[in-house]
């Protein structure tokens, strides 16, 4: 990869929870001060991830690191016996980096967003040449919380209760946006190439296809834009702040209170965008 890519990413929730918190009892997530919405970086990866080992679960060189119930250890160890050499803590630096690379080759997740891989086993780390922002909403959010009940019991201790209750968390409505950037000096390092760079846009634009629950139901979380910035050079030609800024996503001034994604427009100031920069739109 010789170009470097900036890019913006929409999308929005309706009467779903996008991101619940754990230490707060899963209410979504928000800036305290502003009441914005909140969507870690780390929530938009696991969709990357998810998606790809949903739909490539058996093509060669996208496994995933950090899918459910995987041993890091072992992973490490497969490293090791591909490339003919004892797994161990200490090796020489250039059977680790042997590991490393293979790591990488194979792992989808390792040669884009990287890993630590230095346990037991020693693969090495790795540093990820895509990056990804919280993701913010564009206004104020509101939590709104519902009292559910279920007409079964878990202890048979407790089937005269008939019925038991429970708490759910969802917001009305919240147009979110997050920022991402490909480095291409480490995708050189990773192997990170044109077509991982492709899947990735492609698993941003289907990240809530399969990924419906209870917490986000079918239809109730969408991607709504995904701008590129593809930079003709490796340097790029402009930082990203300022490709970000020309981006202006506003609500109608004729909308109080927002419930869709009409209720925004989002333009792009092109006398901004400089020359070496071209702006790709999708979705």
């Amino acid at each position: 990869m010789n170009n470097r890519y900036d890019f913006l990413y929409l999308f929005d929730a309706q009467d779903a929870n996008p991101n619940g918190d754990p230490d707060a009892g899963n209410l979504p997530r928000l800036d305290i001060e502003t009441g914005q919405g909140l969507v870690t970086d780390v929530c938009l990866k696991r969709k990357i991830r998810n998606f790809i080992q949903t739909t490539k679960a058996d093509t060669e060189g996208l496994r995933i690191y950090f899918s459910e119930g995987a041993v890091h250890n072992n992973q490490h160890k497969d490293a090791y016996e591909a490339i003919g050499e004892k797994p161990a803590k200490k090796v020489k630096a250039e059977i680790k980096d042997k590991a490393t690379a293979w790591m990488c080759e194979n792992y989808y997740d390792v040669r884009s967003f990287g890993a630590v891989m230095s346990t037991e086993v020693n693969c090495g780390q790795v540093r990820g040449p895509v990056q990804l922002s919280f993701a913010r909403s564009i206004d104020p959010i509101v939590s709104s919380e519902h009292a559910i009940t279920r007409s079964s019991v878990t202890n048979e201790k407790d089937i005269e209760k008939e019925r038991t209750m429970g708490r759910k968390f969802t917001i009305p409505y919240g147009l979110y946006k997050a920022q991402g950037f490909v480095n291409p000096f480490l995708a050189q390092q990773t192997g990170f190439s044109e077509d991982d760079l492709e899947l990735l846009l492609q698993s941003l634009e289907n990240a809530f296809q399969f990924d419906q629950s209870a917490a986000r139901p079918a239809g109730s979380m969408a991607p709504r834009k995904l701008i590129i910035f593809k930079h003709d050079s490796a340097l790029g030609s402009a930082q990203s702040h300022k490709l970000f800024d020309a981006v202006s996503i506003q609500r109608r001034e004729d909308v109080e209170i927002p419930r869709s994604f009409s209720d925004y427009t989002v333009e792009i100031n092109h006398s901004a965008i400089p020359k070496g920069v071209e702006v790709i739109e999708r979705i």
